[in-house]
């Protein structure tokens, strides 16, 4: 079987990130959701929209975003928009909330691990293809935050979120958190909601993570940990499950001390589960060939 295929340029610019993208010979078909972190109020490590307006522009795409299932500046539509135009990312692009307004999109996870279906934004109907742009990072239920995370709890709905936070438990953000469950059982729900994106669009997706201000945090952290590592560089595939285990592999690689608190949070977490679920259901390989572009 032939590795995945995942292309590494070191300097970060706007400009490389398209020269990443461009590397994966691909042509998204239609009308291209980008997926991507619009950054809780006070973070302040997320993917700025100054930063990837050059690449959304690229693909024409439409950035994509959906309501959160915690307390914050994100979990309501109204407020939720007040931050995106505060952060600027109806700037320079057009901005899709996907679950502004009901009813969910359902899609059915026949083999899923532990859900058996995923509430996505309705209006992810609205797209032919996806372009799933990660800030990759910590985490702090997850481990880390890379490509399968923007697939799964990205994608999904406020109920959605719910969903796969407690393991097909509950749709309702009220009993979240009276319902977490054991950590693998999560971890495997976001693979089970990662695949059924990657089905819904049926190869028309490409990804690309970003490995700048490496916190231990992720960017719905409000107040989040300065970066504890040196940036790493651009990745990008046409495979959620090897551009996410490369990501790992160069921090576990890097020389960089600050790694060790990385390190840490994800393995305390056992954040590699999510990999190892989603390689398990098909979404994507664990073996990849990293190509170097200059």
């Amino acid at each position: 079987m032939e590795k995945a295929k995942v292309y590494f340029i070191k300097n970060i610019t706007p400009e490389n990130i398209i020269k990443a993208y461009e590397a994966l010979n691909i042509q998204l078909p239609g009308k291209v959701a980008v997926k991507m972190h619009s950054g809780e109020k006070g973070n302040q490590n997320y993917l700025k929209p100054e930063f990837v307006r050059d690449m959304i522009n690229y693909v024409n795409g439409t950035v994509v975003e959906c309501n959160t299932a915690y307390e914050g500046a994100r979990n309501s539509t109204e407020k939720h928009k007040k931050l995106i135009a505060e952060h600027e990312w109806n700037k320079y692009f057009s901005f899709d909330l996907l679950d502004e307004e009901g009813p969910d999109m359902i899609l059915d996870i026949p083999n899923g691990k532990i859900l058996k279906e995923n509430y996505v934004g309705k209006n992810l109907k609205n797209y032919d293809s996806l372009l799933v742009l990660s800030h990759f990072k910590g985490h702090a239920m997850g481990g880390y935050g890379g490509a399968l995370k923007q697939l799964s709890i990205g994608c999904a709905s406020s109920a959605g979120k719910s969903l796969i936070h407690t393991a097909g438990v509950t749709n309702d953000q009220k009993e979240l958190w009276n319902n977490l469950p054991e950590q693998d059982h999560f971890l495997e729900s976001m693979a089970d909601a990662a695949l059924s994106v990657v089905n819904y669009f049926k190869g028309n997706i490409a990804y690309i993570n970003i490995m700048k201000n490496i916190s231990i945090d992720c960017d719905c952290d409000g107040n989040a940990s300065a970066p504890c590592m040196q940036d790493i560089g651009i990745l990008a595939s046409l495979d959620p499950v090897a551009i996410d285990q490369a990501c790992l592999d160069l921090v576990y690689n890097s020389v960089d001390p600050g790694k060790d608190k990385l390190i840490q949070r994800i393995e305390s977490l056992h954040g590699v589960h999510t990999i190892e679920a989603a390689a398990d259901l098909k979404v994507g390989s664990r073996e990849y060939e990293l190509i170097t572009i200059e």
